[in-house]
């Protein structure tokens, strides 16, 4: 099982190369808002039972495609309200069950960053997209979070297209094409 753990900021395009891996790849799409909708209906994002949930759901998911041998695709925004320790269980409990987690840094500059924050895609899951808010997050340090393990591979998304993003960490880790489950 191999978890393909994309991450970077908000707007920088981890939906989109993830959606455009899965095509290339055959792997499930395990994309972060689908939890934190879910969690988010019946708990204040932030609140206590919603950050408790949340790294529940995401790590029980971890566990059992682990278990199951099923390879997925995981978007990640890191953000304060994440668990300091959620990383190093991510990856104790894929290892656990034989698998890899593989990382990839998104990037773009804060001036295409805050370009997309308005872009009508993000409506669909509720993103961040108030270019004040997200100044405002900013300043306060709200997406402050421990450095991720480094896989080698970091992407600035303005330099290339989601298709072409994909390819490049399908080549950087030999992906190749997945039959799903």
């Amino acid at each position: 099982m191999q978890l393909i753990f994309l991450h970077g900021p908000a707007a920088v395009g981890k939906l989109t190369v993830a959606r455009e891996l899965a095509k290339l790849t055959g792997l499930r799409l395990f994309h972060n808002h689908l939890v934190v909708d879910a969690v988010g209906a019946v708990f204040d994002f932030g609140s206590d039972p919603f950050k408790l949930l949340r790294e529940q759901i995401w790590l029980s998911v971890f566990i059992e495609a682990a278990k199951q041998d099923v390879s997925l695709i995981f978007t990640f925004a890191p953000e304060r309200t994440v668990g300091p320790s959620f990383i190093r269980e991510t990856i104790d409990v894929v290892e656990a069950a034989g698998g890899k987690v593989l990382f990839v840094e998104l990037t773009a500059p804060v001036e295409e960053i805050e370009r997309r924050l308005t872009d009508a895609s993000r409506i669909k899951f509720g993103k961040l997209q108030s270019l004040e808010l997200y100044r405002e997050l900013s300043q306060s340090g709200a997406f402050v979070y421990p450095t991720l393990p480094d896989s080698g591979l970091s992407i600035d998304t303005s330099q290339m297209t989601p298709v072409e993003a994909a390819k490049k960490i399908s080549e950087f880790f030999s992906l190749g094409k997945h039959e799903t489950r």
